[in-house]
């Protein structure tokens, strides 16, 4: 954005910005800043995107939290980072991943194991065992969830105690 905008102008580009997928407070500060937008504006901006409904933090969780275990299939512990690197209220993060179904949660962390044990090269049970929870870990999946998967689908109990 120009020097000369005028804050209608930059509410009406966040509004377009907004309007074009689910936003947080965070993802709009860095958009006012790229466009330089003056920062005592912020706000105001932000205020009036609030009150046209244009964004909602709690709406922002749900959406993200829903995509990112269902298509990006993420382990909520990153899926918590994300949003805590976003700034939003622990209270609605917590809300959202209590929503979780847990059945379906298992269910995409057992297919994400079992695609990667395909492709995963071992000399041994346990080596493949260890590369299997990096993987799972790195994906945001937390131990138990990990060990009970690795069990389920016929990992010997002997490498994974």
């Amino acid at each position: 954005m120009n020097k000369e905008c005028t804050e209608s102008e930059a509410i009406f580009k966040a509004e377009a910005y907004c309007s074009q997928a689910e936003r947080c407070e965070s993802e709009l500060k860095i958009k006012l800043k790229q466009w330089r937008v003056p920062q005592e504006w912020w706000d105001k901006i932000i205020n009036q995107l609030k009150a046209d409904n244009y964004i909602s933090s709690s709406r922002y969780v749900d959406a993200f939290v829903r995509e990112k275990y269902r298509f990006n299939k993420w382990g909520k512990q990153k899926i918590v980072q994300a949003l805590r690197m976003k700034q939003l209220p622990e209270t609605l993060i917590q809300e959202a991943m209590d929503e979780i179904d847990r059945e379906e949660y298992l269910l995409n962390l057992s297919s994400l194991i079992k695609r990667k044990m395909n492709d995963v090269k071992a000399k041994n049970e346990y080596e493949r065992n260890g590369k299997l929870i990096r993987f799972a870990l790195s994906r945001g999946f937390e131990m138990n969830d990990i060990l009970l998967c690795l069990k389920q689908i016929g990992c010997s109990d002997e490498y994974l105690e």
